[in-house]
């Protein structure tokens, strides 16, 4: 056996009890009629999973499917159409939780291994690399979401919420978009913005947030520029498109600023800039620390609520 294919199978194989498949369902004159499937992930021993807003929107009746081929009826806990996310819970005891990584850690060019049930064979894996990183992507409704990891292992419909893996079994994304028509552009949900509203669902039902309406792709700060403002960032966030009349339109940032500070905070990943838009931020100006044509600025801007 290779050494990359035993990387990819030591590190399904830690995911193999974890994986679950989603099915909707209704009952119509007594019977059942499945109405959509995906997929989701166990990341807790008492059996809450993660898998994709999109994937449980109008269920009447949600269950799983383990490897096993148990089935179990799921609770919606909460959903956030904003990334895309929903947490179920099910009775569940016989399996291995999913281990969380750090995206924050994620490296371009770096293994990525996804998991799912596309078109309804289960468990069925593919690899690639992770393809960027800090991508904002416009949602099947139109929402933005941020923190985005955009990888070329294959997703088809049925893969949604399912994990992206790396090299060492750990979660670093939740699979949630391809982009039709194209090959290789797949996206996932960064594992640290997951987390974090993985709390919030989980303790209030749902998450209230704060945003300015900016597309970003994280980038590498060159030595040069590093040097020349004395910044500690080997990373910022490059804005890629401000929305019309959006706090960061009103606020002047441009398209082509980069990102490095968000109230005297250090600003190297979206997951970073995520956690500081919290609910709280509505309403109240922050400052914003760009680079525009090599000169340093900071800006006003005040978030509005999603």
């Amino acid at each position: 056996m290779d050494s990359y294919s035993q990387i990819i199978i030591n590190a399904v194989e830690k995911l193999r009890t974890s994986v679950v498949k989603i099915e909707q369902y209704a009952m119509n004159e007594g019977r059942e009629a499945v109405t959509g499937t995906g997929t989701g992930f166990l990341f807790s021993s008492d059996g809450y999973l993660f898998t994709n807003s999109h994937v449980v929107k109008k269920a009447k009746h949600l269950r799983t499917i383990l490897y096993d081929g148990s089935i179990h009826h799921a609770a919606l806990i909460g959903e956030d159409p904003y990334t895309d996310l929903a947490i179920l819970k099910i009775d569940a005891i016989d399996y291995a939780p999913a281990i969380l990584g750090d995206s924050d850690d994620l490296q371009i060019g770096q293994l990525a291994i996804a998991i799912g049930n596309p078109l309804g064979f289960q468990h069925t894996v593919t690899a690639g690399v992770v393809s960027a990183l800090g991508r904002t992507l416009s949602s099947e409704t139109g929402v933005s979401m941020d923190s985005m990891i955009q990888t070329d292992a294959s997703l088809n419909p049925g893969n949604s919420g399912g994990p992206l893996i790396n090299a060492d079994g750990e979660v670093i994304g939740v699979n949630t978009a391809m982009i039709r028509g194209a090959q290789g552009l797949c996206f996932a949900i960064s594992i640290n913005t997951a987390k974090s509203v993985a709390d919030h669902l989980i303790r209030y039902g749902k998450v209230k947030r704060a945003y300015i309406g900016a597309s970003l792709q994280q980038v590498g700060l060159v030595p040069k520029l590093r040097t020349i403002h004395h910044l500690k960032n080997q990373q910022a966030l490059f804005i890629t498109q401000v929305e019309d009349n959006s706090p960061a339109d009103k606020g002047g940032l441009l398209s082509g600023d980069i990102i490095y500070a968000f109230n005297d905070k250090m600003i190297e990943t979206s997951d970073q800039l995520f956690k500081m838009l919290t609910g709280d931020k509505v309403g109240q100006f922050q400052y914003v620390s760009v680079l525009r044509n090599n000169q340093k600025k900071e800006l006003r801007v005040t978030p509005a609520e999603r």
